[in-house]
């Protein structure tokens, strides 16, 4: 077995295949750890908790703590990041697990490709051949085909730049873009976001949308929405200028950088799976059936490279039906799961299964929202600014979704997805006794609105009782 890129998609395939029996050999072009750990989650997470620290800071005299304004030292800061970004790699990545499995590992090989069905060459390794491949080489930034765009910057550059800019333009409003304004909103820079599309983070529930827009001009960052067709980049006395029209018009705006979010494309540029016979769907991604396998029977394929769900969960889940049938044959489909996913913005947002207007397309629902300026936990830290809600299925009872704005929504998430993977009826999950005062409290009253309404004689509380 031969695992090609060691993000979390790449390390779980490798250790279950050699868990399985599989003599198995993982190969990465740079770090281990992969996207995640050096250049993701991790070190986003770490500029994120940078970012918390300096609004918790801010804080401090309202709760009677007297001392002086936070400043940033972001070279400091990077330096942090560089060494949280190690620690990871050497103790969570399960590299030990790996050495203890057998797995043969080769790091910083530099770009993989085929050169047969069978066989894998690259710069600083072996010629490696393989009964069976898997590909896990995960994504990268999607580039716009409009002129000046060399003058612009991707998320990646963002987390290494050298010092804070003074303003900061951030075209694309996803979950990776809006992350990148939050952060750097925090550390002082002046930010405006530009976004096509009619508001920001598109695919979220738009209660969400709205409350995270409404939060980030409330600290001060320019919103530009339905912003129409961008025309190009140009250097201008600030750094980089946009060009945009919109409405017939010409308009602009310009920072001292630039960084474009505006997605994710599969990392296959240089593969030669054309060698290999594995073909991309029109989107560009490695095309994959539902046990992980590619168009050539015995390469399967992982993580963000199918453009499936691309976050680290998912890679997680897929990479271990993929091993699986790779090592003991395709007969394994990747089950169908609900998958939390959120950011680390200011406030956090998080969400699992179905949008409120997703719901009400195929099912006749309650909906129960809870605000965080209603719950003891978030006016005692003072992060009033949120809320819980929770979609339910009017007949069924169960939850079809569940959307959280606020302080720790992302671990708040986590539990509406437990819920939701137990299909726990919602009167179960309204018998739950959290702690108090907790930011869970949110997703407990909830569920007890939304059990309530199902049933305003309070008899489904005695009908559950014996359930927990």
């Amino acid at each position: 077995m031969l695992v090609v890129g060691a993000g979390p998609a790449g390390v779980i395939a490798a250790l279950r295949a050699a868990r399985l029996g599989a003599r198995t050999a993982l190969i990465t072009r740079d770090e281990f750890g992969g996207m995640a750990a050096n250049d993701g989650p991790v070190p986003v997470r770490t500029l994120a908790q940078a970012a918390r620290l300096i609004r918790e800071a801010k804080q401090l005299r309202r709760y009677g703590i007297e001392g002086v304004e936070p400043s940033l030292d972001y070279v400091r800061l990077l330096a942090r990041v560089d060494e949280v970004t190690e620690d990871v790699r050497r103790h969570s990545l399960l590299r030990d697990d790996l050495d203890a499995a057998g797995v043969a590992i080769h790091e910083r090989a530099g770009m993989a490709r085929f050169v047969d069905p069978q066989t894998v060459e690259s710069d600083n390794a072996p010629r490696l051949v393989a009964g069976k491949i898997i590909l896990c080489t995960g994504g990268t930034s999607r580039r716009l085909a409009v002129p000046g765009f060399d003058l612009t910057a991707t998320h990646s550059d963002a987390w290494h730049l050298s010092a804070v800019p003074p303003s900061l333009l951030v075209i694309g409003a996803g979950a990776t873009g809006v992350q990148v304004a939050s952060i750097f909103n925090a550390f002082g820079s002046e930010v405006c976001i530009v976004e096509v599309a009619p508001r920001i983070l598109i695919s979220e529930d738009e209660d969400v949308s709205a409350a995270v827009s409404a939060a980030l001009a409330a600290s001060g960052v320019q919103i530009i929405e339905d912003a129409g067709a961008i025309e190009r980049f140009e250097r201008c006395p600030s750094g980089v200028r946009l060009v945009r029209l919109a409405d017939g018009a010409a308009d602009s705006v310009g920072a001292s950088v630039a960084v474009v979010a505006v997605g994710w494309v599969a990392a296959t540029a240089g593969l030669n799976l054309d060698r290999a016979g594995v073909q991309i769907d029109r989107r560009g991604y490695v095309e994959v059936d539902s046990q992980q396998r590619t168009t050539a029977p015995h390469i399967f394929a992982a993580g963000d490279v199918t453009g499936r769900a691309m976050v680290v969960h998912e890679a997680v889940r897929e990479a271990l039906v993929a091993a699986t049938n790779a090592a003991l044959g395709a007969t394994t489909p990747l089950p169908a799961q609900v998958s939390p996913i959120g950011s680390f913005t200011d406030p956090e947002y998080a969400s699992v299964g179905l949008t409120e207007a997703a719901a009400r397309d195929g099912h006749d629902v309650v909906v129960a929202t809870v605000r965080f300026d209603s719950l003891p936990r978030p006016i005692i830290d003072g992060r009033q600014t949120g809320f819980c809600k929770l979609i339910v299925d009017r007949q069924l009872h169960s939850v079809l979704g569940c959307h959280i704005v606020g302080e720790r929504a992302v671990e708040l998430a986590q539990l509406a997805a437990t819920a939701m993977a137990a299909q726990m009826p919602v009167e179960q999950l309204a018998l739950v006794p959290y702690s108090f005062p907790t930011y869970a409290n949110a997703l407990g009253r909830a569920a007890i609105g939304a059990a309530t309404e199902l049933d305003q004689t309070g008899k489904w509380a005695v009908d559950h009782l014996a359930d927990i």
